[in-house]
C-alpha cells in the first residue's frame, strides 16, 4: 500500500472517528435534555391537576378533566390518576377507559416519595405522594413526548447525515492533501532514478533544508558524495595496481623472449634470471602488500591481547636490521614509564608491528641517511609513538592524499615503492581505535606519530 494512500485511510478514520464521537455526545446530551425536561413538565402538570382536585373544592371531576384536556400545558396520550391512602382511585383525567393500576407501584411510591419510569416504550411515567391536612395521596402521571422526541430524530438524522459528508470530504481532503505533502517525496524518488554509477556527480537539490524531505535529500547527497569517492578510489586502486603489476610482468616477458631468441652466454643466462628474479620478489612483494590492503581487519579471527608498545617497536628494528643492515634505527624514551602498564595497548601483536615496520621503513627508505628515530611517550590515556625522519618530506597538498592506496607524493616517484604502506597502517590503527598523524616539510623531514589508547582504557 502506498504511503499516500495509508495517510489518507488514517486521517479519514481519525477524522471520522472524532466526527462520530461529537455526534454521539450531542446526541446523547440532547435525549439526557429531553427526558429531564418532560419529566419536569410531566411533575408539574400532576402538581397543578392534584392542587385543583384537592383544594379547590368548587372544581369536580368533570369540569377537572375539561381544564386538564383545554389547558396549553396538556402533554399528549396524557394520564393522570389520584389515589388515596387506601389505593382508591379518587380522580382520573380519562373516560371511559378501564384503569388498571398495581398497589405495589403504590406502595413503592409512598416509600420512595418521588420515582420516575417507563410504562411503555416511549411513554415518560412518575409517581409522587401529595401531602394535605395529614392525607398522603399518590399521584400517578403518564405521558409521551411527541415534539420532544420528533426534535431528537430530527437531531439524529440531521447529525448521521453530516457525518457521512463529512466523512466523504475527509476522504477527498486526505488524499488531496497526502498528495501535496509527498509531492516532495515522488519528485525525490524521480530524481533518484536518473542516479547511476555513472553519473555519481548528480545531487538531489530543490529541496528546503529545514523540513525533512531536505534533510533526508543533504544525507542522501553526503552519501552519494561518499559512493562517488569510493568509486574513484576503486578505480584509481584498480588502475595503479593494473600499471604496477604490468610493468614487471612486461620486463618479465622481454627477458624471456630475449633468453629465447639470443644466442646468450651461462653468465648472460645468470644475469637474465636475477633479473627476472628481482621482478618476480618485486610481484611478490606487491602481492602482499595487495592482501594487507583488502585483509579484513575486523574478522572475529583476530585475536586481541595486551601488548607492549615498545617490545613491538624493538621486535621491528631487529628484523628491519636483518631485512636492511644499511637502516640506521634509534629508539628513546621521551620518559620514563611510571609502570609498565603505562606503555600497555589492548591490540593485535602482529598488526601492530606490521605497522611499525611500514612506518620504519618509509623513514629510512625516503631518507639519504637511512636513520629513522622511534620515541616511545605516554600519556594516562594514550601511548604516543613518533617515527622522525630528516628526508625528502612531503609537499602540503599530498598530506591530504597520502593515506590513499597507492597513492605517492610527486617527489617520492624515483624512489621503489607501491604506494600501499600508509593505507594499511591507516587501517590497522583505526582498527585499534587509534589515529595517525602526519608533520612534514619539504626536503627538511617527515615526523609520524600513532597514538593508540592504553589497556586500560581502550
Amino acid at each position: 500500500m502506498k504511503i499516500q494512500t495509508k495517510i489518507a485511510i488514517q486521517f479519514s478514520i481519525i477524522v471520522a472517528s472524532l466526527l462520530s464521537l461529537f455526534s454521539w455526545i450531542i446526541y446523547e446530551q440532547s435525549a439526557m435534555y429531553r427526558e429531564e425536561e418532560f419529566f419536569e413538565r410531566l411533575k408539574n402538570k400532576a402538581l397543578t391537576t392534584a392542587s385543583f382536585f384537592i383544594k379547590v373544592d368548587e372544581i369536580d371531576r368533570a369540569l377537572l378533566r375539561i381544564i386538564d384536556k383545554n389547558t396549553l400545558t396538556t402533554l399528549n396520550e396524557e394520564k393522570i390518576l389520584i389515589f388515596s391512602d387506601t389505593n382508591e382511585l379518587l380522580y382520573s383525567n380519562i373516560d371511559d377507559i378501564v384503569i388498571n393500576y398495581d398497589a405495589k407501584l403504590l406502595d413503592e411510591v409512598r416509600k420512595a416519595k418521588y420515582i420516575e419510569f417507563t410504562d411503555k416504550p416511549e411513554n415518560e411515567s412518575l409517581g409522587l405522594v401529595y401531602d394535605l391536612n395529614d392525607q398522603h395521596y399518590v399521584v400517578l402521571a403518564s405521558a409521551y413526548d411527541k415534539f420532544g422526541r420528533s426534535k431528537l430524530r430530527n437531531l439524529r438524522d440531521t447529525l448521521i447525515t453530516g457525518l457521512i459528508i463529512g466523512i466523504l470530504i475527509t476522504i477527498l481532503l486526505g488524499i488531496f492533501f497526502a498528495g501535496n505533502a509527498l509531492k516532495p517525496v515522488n519528485m525525490f524518488i524521480s530524481k533518484l532514478s536518473t542516479i547511476t554509477a555513472n553519473n555519481l556527480r548528480q545531487r538531489i537539490e530543490g529541496h528546503d533544508s529545514k523540513n525533512e524531505i531536505g534533510l533526508l535529500a543533504s544525507a542522501f547527497n553526503k552519501m552519494l558524495s561518499r559512493l562517488e569517492q569510493s568509486f574513484e578510489l576503486q578505480k584509481s586502486f584498480v588502475s595503479h595496481a593494473s600499471h604496477e603489476l604490468r610493468t614487471p610482468l612486461a620486463a618479465l616477458k622481454s627477458e624471456v623472449e630475449i633468453s629465447l631468441e639470443e644466442n646468450l652466454s651461462i653468465e648472460q643466462h645468470k644475469g637474465i634470471l636475477r633479473n627476472i628474479r628481482q621482478d618476480i620478489n618485486r610481484l611478490i612483494n606487491l602481492s602482499n602488500d595487495l592482501l594487507q590492503i583488502v585483509r579484513p581487519f575486523k574478522s572475529p579471527l583476530i585475536n586481541f591481547a595486551e601488548v607492549r608498545i615498545d617490545d613491538i617497536i624493538f621486535q621491528a628494528q631487529d628484523e628491519l636490521s636483518l631485512s636492511k643492515p644499511d637502516y640506521r634505527i634509534i629508539v628513546e624514551y621521551a620518559q620514563e614509564p611510571e609502570n609498565e602498564y603505562s606503555i600497555i595497548v589492548f591490540g593485535n601483536e602482529a598488526l601492530l608491528k606490521t605497522t611499525f615496520i611500514n612506518l620504519i621503513d618509509n623513514a629510512c627508505k625516503y631518507s639519504p641517511m637511512q636513520q629513522a628515530v622511534v620515541i616511545i611517550d605516554f600519556t594516562k590515556t594514550h601511548t604516543l609513538v613518533s617515527i622522525k625522519d630528516e628526508g625528502i618530506g612531503i609537499p602540503a597538498e599530498d598530506i591530504s592524499n597520502i593515506f590513499e592506496p597507492f597513492y605517492r607524493s610527486k617527489n617520492a616517484l624515483n624512489i621503489s615503492g607501491f604506494g600501499i604502506g600508509l593505507s594499511v597502517c591507516n587501517k590497522i590503527v583505526e582498527l585499534h581505535k587509534g589515529k595517525i598523524s602526519i608533520d612534514s616539510k619539504l626536503n627538511e623531514g617527515t615526523k609520524v606519530v600513532v597514538q593508540l589508547p592504553n589497556a586500560d582504557n581502550n
